[in-house]
């Protein structure tokens, strides 16, 4: 795979689409396909209108849009005229986006139809830097809300040339070392990873591969393992907005899908589904799990059903992302495989010292993958990557004498709800707002179909009196549904250290 140089040179991330014939579908969205060629043209004229808007190299760039065409064809103009991209989830509450946008100081918003509701509720005076809103459709009446399908309308304009080390996308993740934050991904990150990843196989990733894409784009995992790897090998990737189960297989049947790639609980949806044919997977090549640890049950139960052998990797938005992988390795449930080529990874003790065979350590990990920092914060940078450019990812491992990789507990209280992070102290944060609210905690339990869900113990103050509904209801105002608690209990008092210190284990 060489038509860019991820390492060296001039180089844009959005030039991945660029080699491939006219006619070999890209995208199938919403039951309409494109090809490579339409999608060139489509994404060279929003190229010209995004400049035409005055969108200069650097500019950041907000996306709401499910997986669709929108977010595929504007996620590349935005890197082809060199700004950055900023994927939100488009269904975040308002407020949580406009703390996202301000963040960043985001001069434009690009929002599809999935997110009109939401982004009619951000409060654009709070969003100083904010200029334009690119919408699925006109807003009349507005100076600075603009039709993308105008857009579409301008005249092309060629990709602007970036070096690898230029920012490409900034992605919010709670990260190694706090509340969330955006991650410096920049265009030599993201396509080194591409490349890492399509070199797991021999054929080099093949151009009549169909990928499944209903790994949301807004996540690292979706965006550059899913559709990212797909595009830069020419294959096609059918976008999927919304998972149901019985549709999902339809839809893998119909369009001969080859590359199924998704979180633990889609396979493990499948796995406890009844009249499933046994032939249902019957064109999947490549299967694999990511986001969340998965159940060895569930990885077991999809082989002798389907006869699929799940290959289970591991990662994080910080390595954009994948590190190790298992793929062409001998089948391992529970195993995250081995580190990809070019990627170095360490298992350190405490003292900084590298583990022995057998002995858990933290993963630490280096390479060209490796992000640049978060947004404007050298101090959480500083905690995350050390000065050697290691990667302290808060996770523990161990390898076995054969050499596989197994992760075995998290260094730091980071909780996953369906392959999403969920760092206490935002959730905590906002619980705190709640009137009558002394002191809360929150920690992560098991869920049979999440991994984990959020749960939230609440000291009172006794002049006030406090529902656990009110406390939800709150955080839904305030978080995206997947960090809110599930459920609220009541007590006397946390359960702290002789240093104050919450302990969260005897919480949970």
């Amino acid at each position: 795979v060489d038509p860019i140089a991820a390492s060296e040179g001039t180089v844009n991330l959005a030039s991945i689409i660029d080699p491939h014939p006219d006619d070999a579908t890209a995208i199938i969205s919403r039951g309409r396909a494109t090809d490579y060629g339409t999608l060139r043209d489509q994404v060279a004229r929003l190229r010209g209108g995004l400049i035409g808007l005055g969108i200069e190299p650097g500019d950041r760039v907000g996306l709401i849009c499910a997986n669709n065409w929108y977010f595929v064809a504007n996620y590349l103009a935005i890197l082809g005229v060199g700004a950055v991209a900023a994927p939100l989830n488009p269904l975040s509450p308002a407020k949580e986006l406009e703390r996202e946008l301000e963040v960043i100081g985001a001069r434009a918003l690009v929002v599809g139809p999935a997110g009109r509701a939401t982004a009619a509720q951000i409060d654009r005076n709070r969003l100083t830097d904010l200029e334009f809103l690119l919408h699925s459709e006109g807003h009349g009446g507005d100076d600075d809300v603009i039709s993308l399908e105008d857009l579409l309308g301008s005249d092309p304009a060629p990709i602007v040339e970036r070096s690898p080390q230029d920012l490409a996308v900034l992605m919010f993740t709670s990260g190694t070392a706090g509340a969330p934050r955006a991650a410096m991904l920049s265009h030599g990150n993201l396509l080194s990873n591409m490349d890492q990843v399509i070199a797991l196989r021999e054929d080099g990733g093949s151009s009549d591969d169909v990928a499944f894409g209903v790994l949301p784009l807004f996540h690292i995992f979706g965006l550059n393992v899913m559709l990212g790897t797909a595009l830069r090998a020419g294959s096609s990737v059918v976008l999927v907005e919304r998972f149901d189960p019985s549709s999902a297989i339809e839809s893998i049947q119909k369009h001969k899908v080859t590359v199924l790639a998704g979180a633990p609980t889609m396979w493990a949806t499948w796995a406890a589904m009844g009249g499933v044919a046994s032939d249902s997977f019957a064109t999947v090549t490549v299967a694999t799990s990511g986001a969340a640890a998965l159940d060895p049950s569930v990885s077991l139960a999809i082989k002798e059903r389907f006869g699929l052998e799940i290959g289970e990797g591991y990662g994080l938005t910080e390595a954009s992302p994948v590190v190790t992988a298992s793929y062409g390795l001998p089948y391992r449930p529970g195993s995250i495989g081995a580190p990809l080529d070019g990627v170095e990874v360490r298992l350190v003790d405490l003292d900084g010292h590298d583990t022995l065979v057998g002995d858990p350590g933290e993963v630490w990990v280096r390479g060209p993958n490796v992000f640049q920092g978060y947004w404007e914060d050298p101090e959480a940078t500083a905690a995350a990557l050390d000065g050697d450019g290691w990667l302290h990812t808060g996770d523990i491992g161990l390898v076995d004498d054969e050499g596989f990789l197994f992760l075995v507990d998290r260094s730091k209280d980071l909780i996953i709800v369906s392959g999403f992070n969920v760092y206490p102290a935002e959730v905590e944060d906002v619980i705190s707002q709640v009137s009558g609210v002394k002191e809360c905690a929150v920690v992560g339990v098991p869920h049979p179909h999440t991994g984990e869900a959020v749960k939230a113990f609440v000291v009172v103050d006794p002049a006030f009196s406090l529902e656990e509904d009110a406390i939800i209801e709150h955080c839904a105002d305030h978080l995206a549904r997947y960090k809110c608690p599930q459920k609220v209990n009541f007590v006397d008092d946390l359960p702290v250290n002789i240093t104050g210190k919450v302990l969260r284990r005897a919480l949970r």
